[in-house]
């Protein structure tokens, strides 16, 4: 990838609101936003590495059980504490895989969770799930275009918060 934003969202749309980062995945890659790559995948694998080469900004979207309501924002930096061993990484252990495979520090990172609420088998988004997308979606575009939410070119009005609404 050459992008210099690559956003990574993963989760299972089939599983409730395990769908959160593949539904912001979806809205993200609709608004064609130029120098923004979206990854779209159940779960971060160690290949995902690669997927950082050229880029300046990464993205990690995710659902949450145990996150605080609507979303968390935090930056990530590569660990070498956790395994390369196991099916499913964290963001820290792709970056890391990155700086080990080529020589260098990865790019800024930041991993993006919305709170789920449900997680059965066959649902779609819980209402509350939806809310939480609501207020983490401005908080997204933010981080990939480096502009205010409601300055980002070409984003329909329905999906920015409504005015005095907290992003």
């Amino acid at each position: 990838m050459n992008a210099p934003v690559v956003v990574f969202a993963v989760g299972n749309p089939d599983r409730g609101d395990d769908g959160l980062g593949p539904v912001l995945a979806a809205r993200l890659a609709g608004l064609a936003l130029a120098g923004v790559e979206v990854v779209e995948d159940f779960q971060l694998q160690v290949e995902h590495a690669l997927d950082l080469e050229g880029c300046r900004r990464a993205v990690f979207v995710d659902a949450g059980t145990g996150t605080p309501a609507p979303y968390e924002l935090r930056p990530a930096r590569a660990s070498a504490r956790f395994l390369h061993t196991t099916h499913a990484l964290p963001p820290e252990a792709v970056l890391e895989a990155y700086e080990r495979c080529n020589g260098r520090p990865a790019p800024e990172a930041w991993v993006l969770c919305v709170r789920g609420e449900s997680f059965a088998l066959g649902e779609g988004l819980s209402p509350q799930g939806q809310r939480h997308l609501e207020a983490a979606w401005p908080r997204l575009v933010e981080l990939c275009t480096g502009r205010a939410p409601g300055a980002a070119p070409g984003i329909p009005s329905a999906w920015l918060p409504a005015p005095g609404t907290p992003a």
